[in-house]
């Protein structure tokens, strides 16, 4: 899977992909990702990818000619599966938006910035729009980092053990059930003997109903769905 990311903060943009699953992910080639700053496809000495909105109105707007550059230039290299722009208004990131992305082979990913983006952009370039949450940040980096992080860690390889993904939380539209390590007591506190028993049917028994048990507690929207 290759991503690119066009963004105006790189530096921003780099560190979650220099540790853990995601750089054993990149170093293993399961995926490649590139960070394209936009400024560099700007025009003047200011490199300026802003500018005020047509109307009047608080806030910069993003600037259609510099995105449109660096996305035809990407377009000229190879095609691409997905345009992704960052925006709060998108639809909000389930892990079921993140199984479908798994499956693509190339996808951009536009990170907007001030106001957002001029609506031409939206039009003619992007297929999708995605958000991370009912809040707004300074820019679409972060929610960029989260989306790449919910994708990769589903890509068959990146992951020690190839089940783990399939048994996370929201994977069958239910919240994971607890989960148990050493000491078996600790402070009075004991492990259910369930897990001790050795009889897998039984135990899956035990975890799906924990996980009922815990959506129904916590997100019965859920359930709903």
């Amino acid at each position: 899977m290759r991503i690119d990311i066009i963004t105006v903060l790189p530096e921003l943009m780099r560190s979650p992909f220099e540790a853990s699953i995601l750089k054993r992910a990149i170093e293993a080639d399961l995926v490649s990702v590139h960070f394209h700053n936009l400024r560099d496809y700007a025009s003047g000495g200011y490199k300026a990818i802003d500018d005020t909105q047509y109307g009047g109105g608080a806030g910069m707007v993003m600037m259609i000619e510099p995105i449109d550059k660096c996305i035809s230039k990407l377009q000229s290299e190879r095609s691409y599966d997905d345009i992704i722009y960052m925006t709060p208004d998108g639809e909000r990131l389930t892990q079921s938006i993140a199984n479908q992305v798994s499956l693509k082979e190339n996808i951009i990913i536009l990170c907007g910035h001030y106001k957002g983006v001029d609506q031409r952009v939206r039009d003619k370039f992007v297929t999708r729009e995605i958000s991370i949450g009912d809040y707004v940040l300074s820019g679409g980096e972060l929610g960029a980092a989260v989306l790449c992080d919910a994708v990769i860690r589903l890509i068959p390889g990146v992951l020690g053990n190839e089940t783990s993904a399939l048994t996370d939380s929201f994977q069958d539209g239910l919240l994971a059930p607890p989960i148990y390590t050493k000491p078996r007591e600790y402070d009075g506190m004991k492990v259910p003997e369930v897990l001790f028993s050795g009889n897998f049917p039984e135990i899956e028994k035990w975890r799906e109903a924990e996980a009922y048990k815990r959506t129904k507690a916590r997100r019965p929207d859920l359930l709903d769905d």
